[in-house]
C-alpha cells in the first residue's frame, strides 16, 4: 500500500501539522509528501527535506508545485510541460485545524474521487465546531459537560471556569479563569483565535482519557486507553509538542475500557468512516463525558497503537469513495415529450 501524505494548511495549527508529518514519516510507507502552504499552494516535498527548518526557512518553495485534479495530484515537467501524476493508493489527510478538519481538503478529495484516510465533510462539520460536537454527542446519547456560548466575559457558571475558542484545537486559546479579571483576559485571548467562544465549569477531580480508533470494513480497531496525566488542564506543550511520546499511562482495566469503547462507537457511528479519530473523554463518578472529537489527531495517535502500520493498512484497504449517481435526464425528457418536442 503506497501513501501520499498531505499536511500544512492555512491554519493556526499549520506548524503542528508539520511536526505530525515529520513524526510519522518513517512509520508508514509514505511515497509522497504533499505540503499545503499558507497561500494554499501544493508542493511535492522530498523525504530527505522533511525537516522543520526546510519549511520555516521557505526553502520548500524550491520544490515541485502540484495541482489537484480528478483522480489525484499532478505536476508539469520539461520544456513541453508534460504532465505526470503521483502514483499512490490512498492519501492521508494530516492537516490539523482549518483546511484539514473544517472540510475544505476532504471536500476536494471527495470531489476529485481521490481515495483518502480523512474525515469527510459531514464528519468535519460535527467535530470542528465544539458547539456542534456537543449537540451531535447528545443526539448519540453520549454525555457532555454543560456549557454556554458567550459574546462577552460573563457567565452563569461559578468560578473557576474554562474558556475555549469553539473552532480550534483543544488547547489553543484555552484558559482557566478563577475570577472575573482572569475571565476578562481569557475572553480576549480566545477572541484572538475565534469569534465563537464557549465556557464550561471547571470540575475538580475529573479524570481524562483518550481513545483512538476506526472501523475498517466490519472490524472495529481500538488503541490503548490512555489516562492523561495533567495538573489543571492539558496545555499546548503537553497536547501538541509530545507527539512521539513513548511513555503513556495505560488503563488496562478491561471493564473500564469496554465502557469507553461503547461511547466511542456511538460517536464514530458511520459518520466518521474512512477516518482514524481520537475521542477525548472525561470521567467523574463513573459517568463518561465526551470532551471533544479529534478527527485528525496529532501524529495520528500512532503512539497509542502497538502496530500502527497494520491499523492504517487495514483502514486504507476499506476506504470507500462516494457512490456515483446515474444521471439519465429522464425527467427533462418527459417534459420535452409532453410538450411534443
Amino acid at each position: 500500500m503506497k501513501y501520499a501524505l498531505i499536511f500544512g494548511g492555512s491554519s493556526f495549527e499549520h506548524e503542528i501539522s508539520i511536526v505530525s508529518a515529520i513524526t510519522i514519516k518513517d512509520k508508514l510507507n509514505i511515497e509522497y509528501f504533499i505540503f499545503l502552504d499558507s497561500n494554499r499552494d501544493f508542493y511535492l516535498i522530498d523525504k530527505d527535506n522533511m525537516k522543520s527548518k526546510y519549511f520555516a526557512s521557505g526553502e520548500y518553495k524550491n520544490s515541485i508545485k502540484l495541482e489537484i485534479t480528478k483522480g489525484g495530484f499532478k505536476y508539469k515537467k520539461g520544456l513541453l510541460k508534460k504532465e505526470f501524476f503521483l502514483d499512490f493508493d490512498v492519501v492521508i489527510n494530516l492537516i490539523h485545524g482549518r483546511d484539514g478538519e473544517d472540510g475544505k481538503i476532504p471536500a476536494m478529495l471527495e470531489f476529485y474521487k481521490i481515495k483518502a484516510i480523512t474525515p469527510n465533510v459531514e464528519a468535519c462539520s460535527v467535530s470542528y465546531n465544539k458547539v456542534l460536537t456537543k449537540a451531535y454527542a447528545k443526539e448519540m446519547r453520549v454525555n457532555v459537560i454543560e456549557y454556554e456560548i458567550i459574546d462577552s466575559p460573563k457567565t452563569k457558571f461559578d468560578f473557576p471556569v474554562i474558556i475555549k475558542p469553539a473552532r480550534l484545537g483543544s488547547s489553543i486559546g484555552v484558559s482557566i479563569a478563577k475570577n472575573q479579571d482572569e475571565l476578562n483576559y481569557a475572553f480576549d485571548v480566545a477572541r484572538e483565535f475565534d469569534d465563537l467562544i464557549i465556557v464550561e465549569p471547571f470540575i475538580e477531580g475529573i479524570e481524562e482519557y483518550n481513545l483512538a480508533g476506526c472501523k475498517a470494513g466490519d472490524e472495529w480497531i481500538f488503541s490503548k486507553l490512555e489516562k492523561v496525566e495533567k495538573k489543571e488542564f492539558l496545555d499546548f506543550d503537553k497536547k501538541y509538542m509530545d507527539f512521539s511520546r513513548k511513555e503513556v499511562k495505560i488503563n488496562e482495566n478491561l471493564e473500564i475500557k469496554e465502557k469507553f469503547k461503547t461511547e466511542f462507537k456511538k460517536i464514530y457511528n458511520n459518520i466518521f468512516k474512512n477516518a482514524l479519530i481520537r475521542c477525548d473523554f472525561f470521567c467523574k463518578d463513573d459517568i463518561i463525558y465526551l470532551n471533544e472529537i479529534n478527527p485528525i489527531p496529532g501524529s495520528m495517535a500512532n503512539y497509542l497503537f502497538d502496530d500502527f502500520k497494520n491499523v492504517i493498512d487495514k483502514l486504507a484497504k476499506s476506504v470507500e469513495l462516494e457512490n456515483d449517481i446515474r444521471i439519465d435526464y429522464m425527467y427533462i425528457n418527459k417534459i420535452q415529450m409532453a410538450k411534443g418536442k
